[in-house]
């Protein structure tokens, strides 16, 4: 069945709807950050500690490209000293998640503005995350002490990091970083996809011998199940692989894991927060729903017409089921962006904390305003 598609002026006003937000959250988050989800829908200002903080510098960015108020590049030069402090003084950053925090931040402003500053921050982050770097089995270790072997683990996520490594590379000509990024690639490629093109949240490797152990889901609903988020960073993350690396099993991987996510979608095309489930009354996952755009419009760049055009027409119409019933409309409802955003749901089955379920997620803003931004025409990645 044919859905509705986002037009070109619902896009523009979801944009400049999403800008004005943007402006308007700017005294509470100019000189804190926003926390991972919000709370009843409101997000509280946090320290610059957590692995989501860059997602609000992302979306100030994103709106300075749409309005070039100059209100908002000076706000986002602001987050990226605190990012430059934050690597500085090695403050909650013995994770993977620079990509995350780093490529929104500071890679961000420095292709908008050249600050050397911003260069600086983003390498010295992409330093830190092939510091973590395990030679035997060829990954980045997402966290925990290093070798640990209850720790020694990649996530599906860490693709969405690489792209800090492949500009890293770029910018300095040192191939170090681009080397470590195509190794862990071909890690994830091998492991972290189901042959039904479902994904694994997490992979275990033997610290040993770098064998493969066994692959969880730990923050979906059950082991062998496949968390709707994991998911989605697995889909963009093939797209953004294939980008660097141009490899064609990040295609073929995407073609699977893109057919299995569209497989488990309810109506509306917005999905559940684990995609076990395919209707019911547990809650939903937005934020997947615009990853998997993102991931979509990019692929596109790189496929024939016919396949080009369908991966297109399906992210144009998640964005519109978002516009349509999700997307924050009234500034006195909330001061994020897209609600209905699943971070961390508890389940029989894992050991999550529940917070920010049915709530707003900061990287839920983020990728609805990355989506909308690519729908408007050519645009420069951060990634």
């Amino acid at each position: 069945m044919q859905r509705e598609e986002i037009s070109p002026s619902e896009v523009l006003q979801a944009l400049e709807m999403a800008c004005r937000q943007v402006v308007r959250n700017l005294p509470d988050f100019t000189y804190r950050c926003q926390n991972h989800s919000s709370v009843n829908n409101f997000y509280p200002p946090c320290d610059n500690n957590q692995w989501t903080c860059g997602f609000w510098p992302g979306e100030i960015c994103l709106a300075y490209e749409h309005t070039h108020n100059e209100v908002l590049i000076h706000a986002a030069q602001i987050h990226m000293e605190s990012f430059l402090h934050r690597i500085e003084n090695h403050i909650e950053v013995d994770h993977h998640d620079m990509g995350f925090l780093y490529s929104l931040s500071s890679v961000s402003v420095y292709k908008l503005t050249g600050n050397p500053r911003a260069r600086e921050a983003a390498l010295l982050a992409a330093d830190q995350l092939i510091s973590r770097f395990q030679g035997v089995g060829f990954f980045i270790q997402a966290w925990g002490r290093m070798g640990a072997r209850e720790n020694y683990r990649f996530i599906i996520d860490c693709l969405l990091n690489l792209p800090l490594l492949y500009w890293a590379s770029e910018e300095t000509q040192d191939g170090t970083y681009r080397a470590v990024a195509m190794k862990h690639t071909q890690t994830c490629l091998a492991h972290s996809f189901r042959s039904d093109g479902s994904t694994f949240h997490t992979f275990f490797m033997d610290p040993e011998s770098g064998e493969p152990v066994r692959g969880e889901t730990c923050q979906g609903y059950r082991f062998d199940s496949s968390w709707a988020r994991g998911q989605a960073w697995g889909i963009y993350g093939l797209a953004l692989s294939y980008r660097y690396t141009k490899d064609e099993r990040c295609i073929d991987l995407f073609r699977k894991a893109a057919d299995y996510y569209l497989s488990r979608l309810p109506q509306d095309m917005v999905p559940y927060w684990d995609l076990i489930f395919t209707s019911g009354d547990e809650e939903r996952d937005s934020s997947s729903a615009s990853i998997v755009a993102c991931g979509f419009l990019e692929m596109a760049k790189f496929l024939q017409k016919e396949e080009a055009d369908k991966y297109g027409s399906l992210a144009r119409q998640m964005l519109k089921s978002i516009y349509d019933s999700y997307r924050v409309v009234d500034p006195g409802q909330s001061n994020g962006l897209v609600l209905h955003g699943t971070y961390s749901k508890k389940s029989p089955y894992n050991s999550c904390t529940p917070e920010g379920v049915d709530e707003c997620v900061s990287w839920g803003d983020y990728f609805f305003m990355e989506a909308l931004t690519r729908l408007r025409g050519p645009w420069d990645l951060y990634w």
